[in-house]
């Protein structure tokens, strides 16, 4: 008996599959290197180092984890160099990295169901040419203390190159760009020690002022020397870098009241700057709150924008008007409406929570003095600057000590001497010296 032949069932042509190139140029990355390429190891169809010049051991660290190590003479231009390292890659995605950038393994897991979910449907794969994404300045402690976008995952076309020779940026339709959220690059290399060790900063400052004496009235670039400026003035101390520091503030001040062509985020980077230096540097009030109308102007409904002018309000003895801003600040965050351009309150938002206080104790409201004195407590309990409102508010409100105590310990150990201590040190300094013997006599039973 002959067995009846079964057909294959026809499924269609099979899916393309995702082939994914990591890509990098290096030079004396040994202390990165490794990270660099170890998220991606797993993942990428392949991987490729193209070393501009290493004096360490970079290249013999990357062939190790069995990289292809190309080498490209260096000649001033970050584009030529990536462009370079693209035209090495047979994969049909690249993730162009630095090497002081890489994803968290879930970064990683979601870019690739991204990727996936391209390729798996036609309209997606015939329309989405590159991912913008979060990009999450770290500093020497791991912290956060910005986040920006960045569009470093893209097609492998012919069409897609870098241009500039220093802030170098692709060559991109943005029809063509889906945003992923899930995704987010950990940048090092803006941390005090990368730009100390590196000298980041001046290498950056030698290329834009190469680039600005041919392209004059390009405000991005000036933004650009703008920034690399301020952190050789950093680098070089408060004495040696006011040099740098004045050219830079003249640069974001030039910047920040043209009407020429500007990317928004550097045009809001100049008016933040130009804000937060105005109120840091004594300027007058009233100096200080036109400086913020005129921000605001440019930049309506900024959130960070907002947050500095409530702070000049608050400072004003506006307090009704701060809180309402204030508060306005924090329905946007919650929403998280406007969260990725934000470039401050987002990272830190008990900057916003700090003024909700003192506009609250400027009101009189104490309920609103321990409500957002306690959000940042619980968050820093270390913040002096916090508490001493939050008790001088409860003591001026008749609040009895016992009671003062009760909320206390919803924030610090009360058998703990070193709380204790801060806590009696806290309420010495806003006056409330009944408390701060109380608290005392605590500390020094905790000891026992």
């Amino acid at each position: 008996m002959s067995k009846k032949k079964t057909k294959k069932k026809n499924t269609g042509p099979p899916k393309p599959m995702v082939r994914l190139s990591q890509c990098m140029i290096v030079k004396n990355e040994e202390k990165n290197i490794e990270k660099a390429l170890g998220w991606a190891k797993n993942l990428a169809f392949e991987q490729i180092v193209v070393d501009t010049g290493s004096s360490d051991r970079t290249v013999e660290l990357a062939e190790k984890m069995c990289a292809k190590v190309y080498h490209f003479e260096w000649i001033n231009d970050f584009a030529a160099a990536k462009n370079f390292a693209i035209e090495q890659a047979s994969g049909n995605w690249i993730a162009f990295l630095d090497a002081d950038e890489y994803l968290t393994p879930e970064g990683a897991k979601a870019l690739m169901v991204a990727l996936k979910q391209i390729h798996s449907e036609p309209q997606l794969r015939d329309t989405l040419f590159a991912i913008n994404c979060p990009w999450v300045q770290l500093n020497d402690q791991g912290n956060v203390f910005g986040v920006d976008d960045q569009i470093r995952l893209f097609r492998n076309m012919p069409s897609i190159r870098y241009v500039g020779k220093i802030h170098e940026t692709l060559s991109l339709e943005l029809a063509s760009v889906v945003r992923v959220d899930s995704v987010s690059i950990m940048h090092t290399g803006y941390s005090v020690s990368a730009y100390t060790e590196t000298d980041k900063a001046g290498r950056n400052i030698d290329l834009l002022r190469e680039e600005l004496a041919e392209k004059p009235d390009n405000l991005n670039l000036k933004v650009y020397l703008a920034d690399s400026l301020r952190a050789k003035a950093r680098d070089d101390g408060p004495v040696d870098g006011a040099v740098s520091e004045k050219e830079a503030e003249a640069l974001y001040a030039e910047v920040a009241g043209s009407t020429g062509v500007v990317d928004m985020m550097l045009f809001k980077k100049a008016h933040m700057y130009t804000v937060d230096r105005s109120i840091q540097s004594g300027k007058s009030i009233g100096e200080c709150e036109r400086v913020c109308k005129r921000a605001l102007a440019a930049l309506p409904g900024d959130l960070d924008l907002e947050y500095y002018y409530a702070m000049v309000l608050n400072k004003k003895g506006e307090f009704f008007e701060a809180r309402a801003l204030l508060e306005k600040c924090e329905q946007k965050l919650i929403k998280e409406t406007s969260i990725y351009e934000s470039d401050l309150i987002a990272v830190k938002p008990m900057l916003m929570y700090q003024e909700l206080v003192e506009a609250s104790q400027g009101m009189g409201d104490t309920e609103g003095v321990i409500k957002y004195a306690t959000m940042i407590l619980i968050e820093d309990k270390t913040r002096e600057v916090v508490l001493k409102p939050y008790i001088a508010t409860l003591i001026n409100h008749g609040t009895p000590e016992e009671d003062i105590l009760g909320l206390l310990a919803k924030i610090y150990d009360m058998n703990n001497p070193k709380d204790l201590i801060f806590v009696a040190r806290a309420a010495k300094n806003c006056g409330a010296i009944s408390l701060a013997k109380l608290v005392a006599g605590l500390a020094a039973k905790a000891v026992k």
